[in-house]
């Protein structure tokens, strides 16, 4: 590639990222050009529609939660190698960044094959779904899974509304709804926050709503059991 089209590729994905986090709407001209994957050869893995990769995540999950992980025993050297230039996730997952929810372990998934943001609380913040936004519209991952966890210290914390140092009480806004819905009951709390979170994807992005009106993807709600190992999907 010449000089002048590195300079091209550098300057669109820099105007892309302000547009995002910035709130700007993404038009229907979808400038993606300099973001996305190679074109998927006739070894790539082919394309899962929404349910079905829904299936694949539930599937595996009940592999993890069995003590049957089949991702372990691949070839990590060759999924490396086929992954240094492109990457084809089938779906996208917003996680808390808590250490206890190792998300390619809980759905038994390798390397290339889950697109995972994690941030504390698994909250839709602007930088989150400036990457999301790439997952969809890049990549084309066709299921969007936002993936809440049990105990999650955040929410606990959002609940108790106490004075945290740092810059942690940011958090608490985004969190304000579920805590609402929850009145008090953490575990209603949790499983209110991934469900809207999952309605602020729905919602706020101009490039997930698309992707859904089209049938493209799916964006679903999960809370994960940290003592049973098991994904409740919703």
């Amino acid at each position: 590639m010449s000089n002048d089209s590195d300079e091209r590729h550098d300057y669109s994905r820099r105007r892309f990222l302000h547009s995002v986090i910035a709130g700007a709407t993404i038009g229907a001209a979808r400038p993606w050009s300099g973001w996305l994957a190679p074109s998927r050869g006739a070894a790539a893995t082919p394309k899962l529609a929404p349910d079905e990769a829904i299936k694949e995540l539930v599937a595996g999950n009940q592999r993890f939660a069995a003590n049957r992980l089949t991702s372990c025993g691949l070839d990590l050297a060759a999924l490396r190698e086929r992954t240094v230039e492109t990457q084809e996730p089938f779906a996208a997952v917003l996680a808390c960044a808590d250490s206890r929810v190792p998300v390619e372990f809980v759905f038994d998934q390798s390397i290339g094959r889950l697109f995972v943001t994690r941030v504390a609380g698994n909250v839709a913040s602007p930088e989150i779904i400036a990457s999301l936004e790439y997952a969809v519209a890049a990549l084309g991952v066709s299921a969007l899974v936002v993936l809440g966890h049990r105990n999650c210290g955040a929410v606990k914390a959002a609940l108790k509304a106490e004075s945290v140092p740092g810059q942690i009480s940011s958090l608490y806004a985004y969190l304000r709804p579920a805590v609402e819905q929850g009145a008090g009951n953490l575990n209603v709390a949790i499983d209110a926050n991934a469900r809207v979170q999952a309605d602020v994807l729905r919602s706020s992005s101009t490039v997930i709503r698309e992707a859904l009106g089209k049938g493209a993807i799916k964006v679903i709600a999960g809370v994960y059991d940290l003592a049973t190992g098991k994904v409740v999907l919703s």
